[in-house]
């Protein structure tokens, strides 16, 4: 028990020592890291240093994989389809630069919420890890190096 204790204080020591600015950062380009490639798998088009940055131009592979596999109820394949991948593409951006970071994680909570659902749902240890990062920007916004913190929405 002691040890445990001892071993206990350690941890909360080494914690303390880390700064909430790397906390931010850390979940704001893992958001994003989660988030674009799989919004630069949906685009079609030509790319510029690496990425595909043509947002309305979608693969005819996206409208197949939103018609005939994600088969989601009550929106209409095509509109799902450019919805899910310009929330990808816009609102992981603005997660990644701290832009309306509360907003952009609250929709991607619910995008998280539609995938975990009605597409993957056996992906749901994926989903949680994806919703702690989610919940964190939700609930502290993006810290103190962000977009939020230049406009003073940073709270």
């Amino acid at each position: 028990m002691k040890l445990i204790r001892s071993l206990d204080r350690f941890s909360k020591s080494f914690a303390d020592l880390i700064p909430e600015i790397a906390l931010n950062i850390t979940a704001r380009v893992a958001v994003f890291m989660i988030f674009w490639p799989s919004a630069q798998t949906k685009l079609g088009g030509s790319t510029v240093l690496g990425q595909k940055w043509q947002f309305w131009e979608l693969s005819p592979s996206t409208f197949m994989l939103f018609e005939y596999d994600y088969n989601l109820p009550i929106i209409p394949a095509n509109i799902a389809a450019y919805a899910a991948t310009w929330g990808e593409f816009f609102l992981s951006i603005f997660v990644l630069l701290g832009l309306l970071t509360r907003i952009s994680a609250l929709a991607l909570l619910v995008m998280v919420l539609v995938i975990q659902v009605f597409v993957y749902p056996h992906l749901w240890a994926s989903h949680l890890l994806w919703a702690s990062a989610l919940l964190y920007l939700l609930k502290y916004g993006s810290g103190q190096f962000s977009a939020d913190a230049l406009t003073g929405r940073h709270s």
